[in-house]
């Protein structure tokens, strides 16, 4: 997969952060937690944050005016004194903003683009468009931590955003947590509490496979299958992709119907492996294993596809950032993985 890498991000940079799905982060009663993750952001990395002029307008106005966020976005691009564009928070339908998008745009104005779950239709809006960009932290969801961010997930955005090396080696974080604490200001000095994570799990496979990365949060795939931002089926070719599932915990049942399509399509055949992020609350996390492996090796009969499962990137906290297009590589004897690329230039 041949995308165009964006320039590395360093202290002093002009960043801008952007409502794209749900818009609660101008809304007066989440607005401290948005400035904590702004905060974070100047001061913890250096970087100088602006609001594009729709990002604070507030759930309604977001909600009702999709044709905004696309224009955000657009301005957001097209500014060249704009290095990166941060989502604010996923949601559940910024599908919506797709009748206006101008992929030319973004094709002609490459820049780091990162988010997560319903973020998961920019990420693809921006892969056709032919640029790479990072399925990883929000402002409201991970920058605004309470007390202070998870060292895991900083130090992945600053190897991969910051650092134009090969980003090596991703080991696997020793704690998680999908505790959620309401979004009042009183709860800011409480800290989420973690537990011992038990590292990636081999579901299937042997040896060491490499393929560029693609996928995303799995429900927010759904939405964009039939459109025109659906991955054509080169994309999938010798892939490695990557899904998650989201907050909303589905059934098991919902992701063997989902799969079963990706097998449908032809698209698991094409990929070199799999990797799947740790379920939210750890929910279903057999039930999950055994519809995966049901599709993949019994009626797929994928039984050397390698899938690595219970990975730190999506809805489980603490995160890594995933560049998309880049190689990664799955060494199933010792359960490790790798980016084999930089993520930026």
């Amino acid at each position: 997969m041949d995308l165009v890498k964006p320039s590395r991000l360093k202290s002093g940079d002009k960043v801008a952060t952007i409502s794209l799905s749900w818009g609660g982060a101008g809304d007066d009663d989440i607005l401290w937690r948005y400035n904590i993750g702004k905060k974070r952001l100047e001061e913890e990395f250096g970087l100088k944050v602006i609001e594009m002029p729709h990002t604070l307008c507030g759930t309604e106005f977001i909600y009702n005016h999709p044709e905004k966020r696309a224009e955000d976005l657009m301005l957001a691009f097209k500014d060249k004194s704009i290095k990166a564009i941060f989502s604010c928070i996923g949601g559940d339908e910024s599908i919506r903003m797709l009748p206006f998008i101008d992929f030319d745009i973004i094709r002609n104005n490459p820049k780091a683009f990162i988010g997560y779950s319903d973020t998961t239709i920019t990420h693809m809006i921006c892969l056709k468009a032919g640029i790479s960009s990072f399925y990883g932290p929000s402002i409201l969801a991970e920058f605004a931590e309470n007390i202070k961010m998870f060292d895991y997930t900083k130090h992945w955005i600053e190897k991969v955003l910051f650092d134009n090396s090969i980003i090596g080696n991703i080991h696997s974080s020793q704690i998680w947590t999908s505790e959620y604490l309401p979004w009042e200001e009183k709860n800011k000095f409480i800290e989420r509490n973690t537990q011992l994570n038990n590292g990636y799990e081999l579901l299937q496979g042997n040896g060491i496979v490499k393929g560029h990365l693609i996928g995303g949060c799995i429900e927010s795939l759904e939405m964009i299958k039939g459109t025109e931002i659906w991955p054509s089926n080169n994309l999938w070719d010798n892939s490695i992709i990557f899904f998650e599932t989201s907050e909303d915990k589905t059934e098991p049942k919902y992701v063997e119907y989902w799969l079963r399509n990706y097998g449908s399509q032809g698209i698991l055949q094409k990929a070199k492996g799999i990797i799947f992020g740790k379920p939210y609350d750890n929910l279903y996390y057999e039930e999950y294993k055994k519809v995966i492996l049901n599709v993949v090796r019994k009626e797929l009969k994928l039984v050397d596809l390698p899938i690595l499962y219970n990975m730190n990137f999506g809805h489980t906290s603490p995160m890594i950032t995933i560049p998309y297009g880049a190689m990664g590589e799955i060494d199933c004897s010792n359960k490790t993985f790798c980016i084999l690329d930089n993520a930026v230039i």
